[in-house]
């Protein structure tokens, strides 16, 4: 009896948790570089169920199969390519990536899956900021300003990082903050007079762009930044000279989230959640007639 109990229980939290995936994408609708979160479900293996019959040789009947609820599984991004939005700040910064793997055709969610079930995600560019800690951090979110040190930063005040591991830093001989300057679509700096811009010890700058192989072995830390696991670390490299990858000078990418189809999921997760909410209150009503009624006949 109370097999459909834990089933409907089940199928609550499941779709709690996918509520709380969209409502996440809504909340972020406009976040800079905010990649759409899915959240997927999976049904428990099914069980075949059979009647026990009485007597010495009798053979148990087969009923059918009965199912066990679901499970949600894990939240898979979507990274695909939001829409630029200019804003003429030289300071704004947005990753136009299409990376491709040889044999490899992606479908519009950039992902692959082959004969055999593998699938396979599009790489994805990031860009490259240093947290307070010393440890390197991924982002989508180009919307960087300049501080007092002349270092590149995010909002959040973290350090953008260069093609040589260190922190950007925009400064002319004489040591004063440069704002007028134009970036390639490679990333590199370069001054009014189309000159690379130089760092102290005479090499060019430009910008750290991270590639990350499988892009959902990424965690969302917060306030716009990913990180890698100590174990996935080998997945993340940087950008190849062949890899198509673009960086736009003077724009943002726009969250990537479908506001009118994120408020149709959602309805449809609350409908769900209260489907089943409904089944457990007539288990409720059903156990408590079976104690308080049936008992006392």
């Amino acid at each position: 009896m109370l097999r459909g109990l834990y089933t409907a229980a089940a199928g609550m939290i499941s779709e709690q948790r996918r509520h709380d995936t969209i409502t996440n994408n809504i909340a972020n609708l406009n976040s800079p570089g905010f990649k759409q979160g899915n959240a997927l479900s999976r049904s428990f293996p099914e069980m075949l169920i059979s009647t026990i019959r009485g007597g010495k040789d009798a053979s148990p009947a087969p009923l059918g199969k009965m199912s066990l609820g679901v499970f949600s599984e894990e939240s898979i991004s979507v990274h695909t390519q939001g829409d630029l939005q200019e804003t003429q700040n030289p300071f704004d910064f947005a990753l136009v990536s299409n990376i491709q793997l040889p044999g490899v055709v992606f479908d519009a969610t950039g992902k692959y899956v082959n004969a055999e079930g593998e699938r396979t995600f599009q790489p994805q560019a990031l860009f490259t900021v240093l947290n307070p800690n010393g440890e390197q951090r991924y982002s989508l979110n180009g919307k960087f300003t300049v501080d007092a040190a002349g270092q590149l930063v995010n909002a959040n005040g973290e350090l953008v990082l260069g093609r040589d591991g260190q922190a950007l830093v925009l400064l002319d001989g004489a040591g004063q903050p440069i704002s007028n300057f134009k970036v390639t679509a490679k990333g590199e700096f370069m001054d009014s007079n189309g000159r690379p811009i130089l760092d102290a010890a005479g090499d060019p700058v430009g910008l750290m762009l991270s590639r990350a192989e499988n892009p959902n072995l990424l965690l969302r830390e917060g306030n716009g930044l990913l990180r890698i696991n100590p174990g996935d670390e080998a997945t993340i490299s940087q950008v190849a000279p062949g890899d198509q990858v673009e960086v736009r000078q003077g724009f943002i990418e726009r969250s990537n989230v479908d506001s009118a189809q994120s408020m149709v999921d959602m309805m449809s997760a609350l409908r769900a959640y209260e489907a089943n909410q409904k089944v457990i209150q007539s288990y409720d009503k059903s156990m408590d007639k079976a104690a308080n009624e049936v008992g006392r006949v």
